[in-house]
């Protein structure tokens, strides 16, 4: 009697949990359809698929083969040589990562070797492995400068596994482009892509040697073109960019489209590690082959200058301006007697084109114009006071010298002398008129400048610092205090002023928006 409920009750349990589920299971399509949107957030599905946009992978096999023949392995031995001990080298470990070089597996010339510690001695022994390309039947090579540069000799092998001695023709460090020449005859070459048909997206071939493995193929697409380099003094060199998988030892080797066509040199890696991480570079052929004939020809790269100091124009550089946009390059400084200052430009104008080649940034100016022969004529659109404008200039050969520019140049010293002083603005500066001794130190002509005391808010934050000396408001030159106040008078709140300022030999243009009013 007592187990049937028993029975009953234990076996109840488990309908009642079903129940429950099979209750809320059948709601939840309720719920669902009742909190369904009336409109889709996005277009139906098409009812049929799309055409494909790639057929297919490539096949890179008959590519390999048939320019595979031209790519060379590299080795530069550097002699040891004696230095004082104050004078070596760097640790490894002191060398910025951002951009590494490829060297072998036995490090840079001159640099410790695996498991070595401190700088050696003597200094500059070693061997450093790169790459290379033929690109004439009678042994011209192509290679990075910095793979032969400081070589004691230098050893190509061919595929064949001959190795010859190699002549280093002539090397540029700027470019970062190496001539060599061995001594043979009827070698296979690789022909040169045109310049200006690498795009990004394009599928791209490298062939090296990494770590010594001689040729080895990897593939990828073009990530972008016309890339500066933030990390290198290589502003001549528009790169490249790839995520084709570089690593030491490439450096040297080719860049190759679908057609076998170099279309770069593959020379550097952003890496924080030294390894390959997804972005590689690589110099446009156009730009190495013109580095290469001059080396043929002279033994040395000339590049053309313009004569002037240009500057990024920033979104509120551009409307400092009245600018419709961000493109071109903003003029901070003409150097005197220079063929800018000859075809009349002047700061605070923005290079728009070059040759009727748009300039996107200030990085886009120094390549276009250093390709440039020196003696040539350039046709430059400039932005200038509202209105586009056309000037002619005769480009000169490039001084090598040393770029300034606003990180480390010591500012003027205001002083306490009791020179006009003036804050009546609508951007609170206070500043002073530049006494002689002023003048004489930072080359400023008499009036001309005016020295910050105080930069105040709005100009402080923007970056204009005590002791600096403002040359101009906008294209309005200032020479003393009370000319200042007089060129911002009629700054209104939340205007943009683009400031000419001088800080040490540095000279460059700091957008100040006028602040707000309460």
């Amino acid at each position: 009697m007592n187990s049937l409920p028993k029975s009953t009750a234990a076996g109840s349990r488990p309908l009642h949990s079903l129940a429950l589920v099979g209750a809320i299971i059948a709601a939840l399509p309720v719920a669902c359809t009742a909190q369904a949107p009336t409109t889709p957030i996005a277009p139906p599905p098409s009812a049929t698929p799309a055409a494909p946009l790639v057929a297919g992978l490539p096949d890179f096999t008959n590519l390999v083969q048939r320019v595979g023949p031209a790519v060379v392995n590299i080795s530069a031995e550097v002699t040891p040589k004696r230095v004082a001990r104050s004078g070596g080298m760097p640790d490894e470990e002191q060398i910025p990562e951002f951009f590494r070089r490829f060297f072998g597996p036995e490090g840079m010339p001159g640099m410790p070797g695996p498991g070595q510690q401190g700088p050696r001695q003597p200094r500059g022994g070693g061997r450093s492995i790169g790459s290379g390309f033929l690109i004439s039947q009678d042994g011209y090579v192509l290679t990075n400068h910095h793979v032969v540069d400081g070589a004691d000799t230098v050893t190509v092998k061919l595929t064949d596994r001959r190795e010859l001695k190699a002549k280093v023709i002539g090397s540029d460090e700027q470019s970062d482009v190496a001539l060599l020449k061995i001594d043979a005859k009827g070698l296979p070459f690789l022909r040169a892509a045109g310049a200006g048909q690498t795009k990004a997206g394009q599928w791209v071939v490298a062939i090296g040697s990494p770590f010594g493995l001689d040729h080895s193929v990897t593939a990828g697409i073009v990530s972008a073109v016309g890339r500066s380099n933030p990390y290198a003094d290589q502003r001549y060199v528009p790169f490249i960019q790839t995520d084709v998988a570089i690593n030491q030892g490439n450096s040297g080797g080719p860049l190759l489209n679908t057609s076998g066509e170099v279309v770069g040199i593959n020379s550097q890696i952003f890496s924080n590690s030294g390894g390959y991480m997804g972005v590689s570079f690589a110099i446009p052929i156009d730009v190495a082959m013109n580095s290469a004939e001059q080396l043929r020809a002279t033994g040395k790269v000339s590049r053309g200058q313009l004569g002037v100091v240009v500057q990024v124009l920033t979104n509120e550089g551009a409307k400092g301006f009245g600018l419709p946009d961000s493109n071109g390059a903003l003029v901070s400084q003409v150097l005197p007697g220079g063929p800018a200052d000859k075809a009349g430009i002047q700061p605070g104008d923005v290079i728009r084109s070059v040759n009727g080649t748009q300039i996107r940034e200030s990085s886009d100016l120094p390549p276009l114009i250093g390709n440039l022969a020196p003696g040539s004529r350039a046709k430059l659109g400039v932005f200038r006071d509202g209105k586009n404008v056309e000037l002619n200039v005769a480009v000169s050969e490039l001084d090598a010298g040393a770029s300034a520019d606003l990180s480390g140049d010591k500012p003027a010293r205001p002083g306490d002398s009791a020179a006009p002083r003036s804050n009546g603005n609508p951007l609170g500066l206070v500043t002073q008129d530049v006494d002689a001794a002023t003048r004489q130190r930072l080359g400023i002509k008499a009036g001309e400048g005016v020295v910050v005391r105080d930069p105040g808010d709005a100009a402080g934050e923007a970056g204009v610092r005590p002791g600096d000396v403002v040359l101009s408001v906008g294209r309005v030159q200032v020479g003393s205090a009370a000319a200042l106040d007089r060129a911002l008078a009629g700054t209104k709140p939340g205007q943009t002023v683009m400031l000419l300022i001088r800080r040490g030999a540095a000279t460059q243009f700091i957008a100040v928006q006028a602040s707000e009013e309460k």
